[in-house]
């Protein structure tokens, strides 16, 4: 998908999710709710979830697509390092990610975006995978991050 096509498909999403989101104050349905219209309205979207912070561990919280690996090993894979660096991550392919945790083998290319609350406190990630390679860009990281800032407007 060119770069104005996606970007037009997220301006729709973010509208859509926009008005959504007061019809609901709870955190956690909103977030259901964001992976729930990201996973269906962008096709190359081929895992769409969160991974949470507890305890140290990173476990899997709500997602769609097939079943996940429920804990990642620490320090290990594209998750974590969003995590450690607490900023988004990119990989076009993920054969050249070191470390990469393979949850499912049909995955190909991953996006990350680190999930703070309204006090900056990183509480996990949203983890997107695609089952094609160089599936995400600029483009989808921007506005990933925009609308992960919905869940506490």
């Amino acid at each position: 998908m060119d770069a104005k096509k996606k970007q037009g498909r997220y301006d729709r999403i973010y509208k859509q999710l926009e008005q959504l989101m007061p019809t609901c104050s709870n955190p956690e349905s909103r977030m259901n709710t964001i992976i729930a219209v990201l996973h269906h309205k962008m096709d190359y979207y081929f895992w769409t979830g969160f991974y949470f912070l507890n305890q140290g561990e990173l476990q899997v919280k709500m997602y769609q697509g097939p079943v996940a690996c429920m804990q990642l090993a620490k320090d290990t894979g594209v998750c974590w390092e969003g995590v450690n660096t607490r900023k988004p991550v990119l990989v076009k392919n993920v054969e050249e990610f070191p470390g990469h945790i393979a949850c499912d083998g049909r995955s190909k290319s991953e996006l990350v975006v680190p999930l703070f609350d309204p006090e900056d406190n990183l509480l996990g990630v949203l983890d997107i995978d695609s089952d094609q390679l160089n599936a995400f860009d600029e483009v989808d990281e921007q506005n990933l991050v925009k609308i992960l800032q919905l869940i506490w407007s």
